[in-house]
């Protein structure tokens, strides 16, 4: 099928989730002067990543509604209200590094059991007077997104970046801002998620105050230098779309800031000023980034990433503060001692590390300023990792870190008391 009739068939079946006109309601999360209000006054939050919420809420593979209930109850009770969650994943499962099950199994064809358990999902965090962030799809393999998007669009098969190295995967993924039809799939995805009515409530998602925003994607990246226009009016057409479904709710893209925009902190700063992009995130990973090495790790040395992602996180926030809109830092995190992955090992670097960063929200609030948020990577909560393997597989616990990451690399458990302290620390003040 050429492309301009997929244009055609894709605008014609927008028109059966006709734009509704945006209703005042103070129960969703708006933006006002630059700041984020809810309840009628400003909000700014530590928040936390629960990718795996849904499933938890769900009543097949994976489902566990009573876990996820403690899980909601422990994170309401440190003042962490704003969860960044994904809708669901794509593709087969049996798949290493990928997590499962999956809800989008085949293009347009979706697992009901999760989708009901993403309803279920906001019906018990809006009991909670929590919301969440939900995005809608993903640069890296482990919940499928750009690279299930091309092998269903016949690219041939995934290499997966632990399989077959992460240039071989980038070379492949790079085709996804090139492909009209795997972008098209994609927009299926969207338009029939963003009109969907909750089947515990009845009411339509536009109207579900226990949604946050909707997001383009999980760290969207060109991944090539000549497809940053493509990337760019992609992530803008995205917007609006998801805006003519659902103009009651914010939209972002998900971003890591110059890091996803391959370098290029002026294309994140255009993005930024689209106006259905209504605000903006960074992600800061300094040991993933090069920015702290085993060897600090060895000597318990943090100085240099502190430094680095401070003046990350400051470079951003001055492009903010320009366009007059929130930031959120919605992706941070810090191994445990020594890069090790057992829930036993001590934290005692990612505590001197979250208080470095979680204390420059403090300010912020207290003046008015534009760093509106931290979402902490991630919550693991009760979980328990497998003793006798690394990384996941299904039947384990789902943890903070996907099934790409070595189980125990950043998750946030509850017996991480220490870390959980320097949590309610801030949000006591916020």
């Amino acid at each position: 099928m050429n492309y301009l009739k997929q244009l055609l068939i894709f605008s014609a079946a927008l028109m059966l989730y006709p734009s509704c006109t945006a209703v005042h309601d103070n129960r969703i999360i708006y933006i006002e002067d630059g700041q984020f209000i809810k309840n009628g006054k400003p909000y700014y939050f530590v928040g936390t990543n629960l990718w795996y919420g849904p499933i938890l809420a769900s009543e097949g593979q994976g489902g566990d509604r009573e876990r996820l209930c403690r899980e909601l109850d422990s994170l309401s009770s440190l003042g962490i209200r704003n969860l960044r969650v994904l809708v669901g994943a794509d593709g087969d499962r049996g798949v290493y590094t990928k997590i499962e099950p999956t809800l989008q199994y085949a293009p347009g064809k979706y697992n009901d059991t999760l989708l009901k358990g993403l309803d279920h999902f906001l019906v018990e965090i809006g009991k909670r007077d929590m919301e969440a962030v939900l995005y809608l799809t993903n640069s890296w393999e482990w919940s499928g997104g750009y690279s299930q998007y091309l092998e269903w669009a016949g690219y041939g098969d995934i290499p997966l970046p632990r399989v077959e190295g992460y240039d071989a995967y980038v070379e492949y993924v790079s085709d996804f801002i090139r492909s009209d039809s795997a972008r098209n799939m994609y927009r299926r995805f969207v338009m029939d998620i963003i009109s969907r009515t909750n089947t515990v409530t009845g009411k339509p998602y536009r109207d579900d105050p226990a949604i946050f925003s909707w997001q383009i994607c999980n760290e969207p990246r060109p991944f090539a230098e000549d497809n940053k226009e493509g990337f760019a009016e992609w992530l803008e057409e995205t917007a609006g779309l998801i805006k003519s479904i659902d103009p009651n709710h914010m939209v972002s893209t998900g971003s890591e800031g110059k890091y996803g925009c391959h370098t290029d902190i002026l294309l994140w700063k255009s993005i930024g000023e689209c106006p259905d992009i209504d605000y903006l995130n960074i992600h800061i990973w300094p040991f993933n980034w090069g920015w702290t090495t085993r060897e600090d790790m060895a000597s318990g040395n943090t100085d240099n990433a502190i430094s680095e992602s401070l003046e990350y996180l400051g470079e951003h926030l001055r492009i903010a503060e320009e366009i007059r809109k929130p930031l959120v830092v919605e992706e941070f995190g810090f191994p445990r001692d020594g890069v090790a992955f057992s829930m036993h090992s001590p934290v005692t670097m990612r505590d001197t590390y979250y208080a470095a960063m979680l204390e420059t929200i403090v300010p912020e609030a207290s003046s008015g300023g534009y760093l509106a948020g931290f979402n902490f990577w991630g919550w693991g909560g009760t979980a328990v990792p497998s003793e006798d393997h690394l990384m996941w597989q299904p039947g384990d616990d789902y943890t903070g870190d996907p099934a790409q990451e070595e189980q125990g690399l950043y998750s946030v458990f509850s017996t991480d008391t220490s870390t959980v302290s320097v949590i309610r620390g801030i949000t006591s003040i916020l």
